[in-house]
């Protein structure tokens, strides 16, 4: 494998990194004071192609793969690590799970709006008691003969309550656990008996929209059934193993901008006559820091890779986003440390860094999920898909 970058996406990370100062880098401090989510940002993602990974040109898509898509992503990731999710929200998760299970139908209706970002996208798996267990899922989607009617309640779904299109998924068969679980497309702007309530109570991902969703006797219908009946489960599985490459990506992002701030720091900062930088407990914090950088990013392209070349990666895509939220979170503390006071000062990132690290240790499988799915495929009680 050799993941030194083409010409042309050298083009895209320079792109993306441009994007970020200019789009993204002036509103970071008043995004984060105001927990304000600028939507303006999505559509222009999608004017530059910046939502089209993976997907055919036919509905939109920018003629490129995954190892273009991290490497954009790792880019706007670095500067704010809220807006990776909306890649995974638009492109990895509904678009490309449509093109994947979706009628023609639907691919067309859906797609090109989610890819040029004049729709908002979501996924809704998580419950007030239903995480990691995503069998166990009470909200239920029952046969009405010309509609869907679902009651139920979903939590902390990003982006929930400003996309105009997500994917729900329901259970459909009472009892059934995992074989009992269906898909299902909600258009937002039309579906009467859905309450979307803001989730403001966060540690951190301030400028991410994260929301509850009540589903009240909601009208859904036949035709936005995403994929046969009862496979909701399957469809949710293959769906995560694409956005936890957002997942991975980000944390590997901030894990480079904790090392980069941390660097610069170590470099202006003097004491004692000297920068500290030239000590050798900066230096050893700074080593452990570069390190697992490396190896994080490493094993994001490395996942990125295979996903290209239709090679099983369901392991990779684990073991990248498991180590990148340590890294994450390993490089946010050091770098509190590193910056002494001025690290516990908002003047400062490191409070945002430390607040949105930790978020990649529960989203999108929690890291003892990820640590069983590892250890089950190495172990070969579960094939590597």
């Amino acid at each position: 494998m050799d993941f030194g970058l083409t010409e042309e996406q050298r083009m895209v990370q320079e792109m993306a990194r441009d994007f970020a100062q200019k789009e993204i880098a002036p509103y970071i401090e008043e995004d984060e004071e105001n927990h304000y989510y600028r939507r303006e940002i999505l559509t222009k993602m999608g004017e530059l192609g910046l939502l089209g990974w993976s997907i055919p040109e036919e509905y939109g898509g920018n003629g490129m793969g995954w190892m273009e898509a991290v490497t954009a992503l790792y880019e706007i990731s670095k500067v704010h690590t809220s807006w990776r999710l909306s890649i995974s929200g638009n492109t990895w998760g509904p678009a490309m799970t449509i093109n994947k299970y979706g009628t023609e139908e639907q691919k067309q209706k859906y797609i090109p709006g989610l890819v040029s970002g004049q729709l908002v996208g979501s996924f809704a798996i998580t419950e007030p008691n239903t995480g990691s267990d995503v069998a166990s899922m009470k909200t239920f989607a029952e046969d009405k003969g010309d509609h869907w009617l679902i009651n139920g309640t979903k939590m902390w779904i990003s982006g929930g309550h400003t996309s105009d299109v997500g994917l729900l998924y329901a259970a459909t068969e009472k009892g059934g656990g995992y074989k009992g679980l269906s898909c299902f497309i909600i258009d937002y702007r039309n579906t009467p008996g859905v309450t979307r309530t803001p989730i403001h109570t966060k540690v951190g991902m301030w400028p991410a929209p994260t929301s509850e969703l009540v589903f009240e006797n909601a009208v859904v219908p036949k035709e936005n059934l995403l994929g046969p009946l009862n496979q909701g489960f399957q469809i949710c599985m293959w769906m995560l193993n694409n956005t936890r490459m957002g997942c991975a990506t980000g944390a590997a992002a901030l894990s480079a901008a904790a090392l980069e701030g941390s660097v610069q720091y170590a470099n202006e900062r003097t004491q004692f006559g000297q920068q500290i930088g030239k000590f050798q407990m900066i230096q050893q914090q700074i080593a452990e820091m570069k390190l697992e950088d490396e190896a994080a990013k490493f094993l994001v392209y490395r996942a990125a890779w295979l996903k290209d070349h239709n090679l099983p990666s369901q392991q990779e895509t684990s073991m990248a986003k498991l180590y990148g939220a340590m890294a994450a979170v390993h490089a946010a503390n050091m770098a509190m440390k590193i910056y002494g006071s001025y690290g516990y000062s908002t003047e400062y990132p490191c409070g945002r860094w430390l607040r949105d690290a930790k978020q990649f240790e529960t989203l999108e499988g929690t890291s003892n999920i990820h640590m069983g799915i590892i250890a089950g495929i190495e172990l070969g009680y579960q094939q590597n898909r």
